[in-house]
Order: structure tokens, then sequence, then C-alpha cells
């Protein structure tokens, strides 16, 4: 797919939701994920981590609920029971996890300064 396309449709979806995406994300999502179904990177521990693509995104913050636990957060991707975030309350680059359990009680970890440096 093309990445204009995918920028696009991010933008649609940015409006949508009344959101602001960070530009590292919106990169990695159109250079790299694109339309794939299934797009996964290996993190610094050997870890496969599923990041979403523009698609499955949304689905996947509405299948968790994850504006009414954690409002500020949206989900981008998975490795099992552990979810990657980016903040939309700062329009960081910032990558975070926590575990899907424990959404509204315990405080995100940060990972890395963007998506690009979350793999290995």
């Amino acid at each position: 797919m093309d990445k204009y396309k995918v920028l696009e449709e991010l933008k649609s979806i940015e409006e949508k939701r009344s959101i602001i995406l960070p530009v590292a994300y919106k990169k990695f999502l159109s250079e790299e994920v694109q339309d794939v179904g299934t797009y996964e990177i290996e993190n610094k521990q050997g870890d496969p981590i599923y990041i979403f693509n523009f698609m499955d995104v949304v689905e996947r913050n509405e299948t968790y609920t994850i504006q009414d636990a954690e409002p500020d957060y949206f989900l981008i991707g998975q490795d099992g029971d552990l979810g990657y975030f980016i903040c939309l309350k700062n329009n960081s680059d910032k990558i975070y996890s926590l575990d899907l359990g424990a959404l509204g009680s315990l405080d995100m970890d940060e990972e890395t300064k963007d998506l690009y440096e979350l793999r290995a």
C-alpha cells in the first residue's frame, strides 16, 4: 500500500477520535507496517511484539476498552498480555508498556523513545 494512503487513513483516525498521533508513530506505520496483516518486531530481549496496522489499531483499542481505563494512552502493539502504548496527552513518540490486566491500576512503564528504538 502507498505510504500516503496510510497517512490519509491515520489522519481519518485522528479526526474521528479527536486525537493527535505522534509523528514517529505515523512514519513507522506508513513506511514499515503499512497494510501488512501481522507486523512483528523483535525487542532487545528477543521477544516478538506485534505492531497493529492502521486497519486494526482502533478495533484493538475498543476491544480492550483502553480509553475507558487509560484515556491518555493508545494501544499500538502487543506481546501476549503485555500492551504497548503511545501517550496522546503530550504527543510524545515515547513507547510505554503495561500488562493489559493492570490497566487503570498501575503506572505505565516507559520502554523507549520511539518505535524505531523498541526493536532490536
